[in-house]
């Protein structure tokens, strides 16, 4: 059954907002690792690390445990991040939370400066 939906996970195009590829990309990234010290530390080739990246190859469930413990991030953590990457609520929350600040320090500036006509 796990395994099922695994390969579910890993076959979902990208309409589907599952985006394992791309999210060990931005993970490896995020902790500054490049692609190259990244394989060494998987114990993999840097070719296939970015075949896996591009989206060319699929990772096993062996080497997202190699991610997990390499990293410290729980796999549940790794495949949470790739389903939700492209669903796009967190982030048209954020845009629309800094656009409201935004929006209020402009007419606080307004206001200040006494320009604020309509």
């Amino acid at each position: 059954m796990v395994k099922a939906q695994f390969s579910n996970l890993l076959n979902s195009d990208s309409s589907g907002g599952i985006m394992l590829n791309e999210a060990l990309r931005l993970i490896r990234v995020f902790h500054d690792i490049t692609q190259r010290d990244m394989a060494a530390r998987l114990q993999i080739a840097p070719s296939y690390l970015s075949e896996i990246e591009s989206g060319k190859k699929e990772p096993t469930m062996l080497l997202l445990k190699k991610y997990s413990d390499e990293l410290r991030i729980p796999m549940s953590s790794i495949l949470f991040f790739a389903e939700h990457m492209e669903d796009g609520q967190a982030a048209t929350k954020l845009k629309t939370a800094v656009s409201e600040k935004v929006l209020s320090l402009l007419r606080f500036i307004a206001v200040r400066s006494g320009q604020n006509a309509a």
